[in-house]
């Protein structure tokens, strides 16, 4: 796994280490030990969580989708620090100050494009929630959240997209919670948000 560590400082931003932040109406929320997990439709550039996770790509220059959006929301900031970090590998990371955004940092994460699944996309796709949230714990962040990545124009299947993304957050979470308290799915649609809940519930979390 990559991840860029340097030293991004957003600790001017209100509500530095909340242990639980306010989400739009909850669709489903679970406990893994003393973490909170929950699922949620909405926008995910208006969430007041330490961190908001980016499905970005390998540029980290914008995009589309949720891409498009949290650079639109940022601001001409967001696109400038990018700039300077070279770029970012499938299934890694790096972080940024979130500048306009309530959520006080950005975690770029790049997932792959689906090609049918046979070229390692889901041990690309977990990477990509491991990675952010081994960059939230190097930051002491205490919330995170993270939009449904890859299953925009990357096409990968979203049921199978929910279930990597709840295996992988819980099992990091249940091994080491590592100061994090709430992790928040943010979807986009209900068709999204049920794929999650599905996940939650095969996963006897819910």
């Amino acid at each position: 796994m990559l991840a860029n560590t340097e030293n991004v400082d957003a600790r001017d931003k209100p509500g530095h280490n909340a242990e639980i932040v306010a989400m739009p109406p909850l669709i489903l929320t679970a406990h893994v030990g003393a973490t909170r997990l929950d699922i949620c439709i909405g926008d995910i550039t208006t969430l007041a969580v330490d961190a908001i996770v980016n499905a970005a790509n390998t540029t980290l220059l914008g995009g589309g989708g949720v891409d498009g959006a949290i650079h639109r929301a940022a601001g001409p900031q967001l696109l400038a620090e990018c700039r300077k970090l070279g770029g970012c590998a499938t299934g890694a990371a790096k972080i940024t100050s979130g500048y306009k955004l309530k959520a006080r940092y950005v975690i770029h994460a790049v997932g792959p494009v689906w090609h049918g699944g046979g070229r390692d996309e889901e041990t690309q796709l977990s990477a990509c929630y491991d990675t952010a949230l081994m960059l939230a714990a190097e930051h002491s962040l205490a919330s995170i959240a993270f939009p449904a990545i890859s299953t925009g124009v990357y096409r990968f299947p979203p049921d199978r997209a929910a279930r990597i993304a709840v295996g992988t957050v819980a099992a990091e979470i249940a091994a080491d919670p590592r100061g994090i308290k709430q992790v928040v799915f943010c979807c986009f649609s209900p068709e999204a948000a049920e794929h999650h809940r599905r996940a939650f519930e095969d996963m006897e979390l819910a």
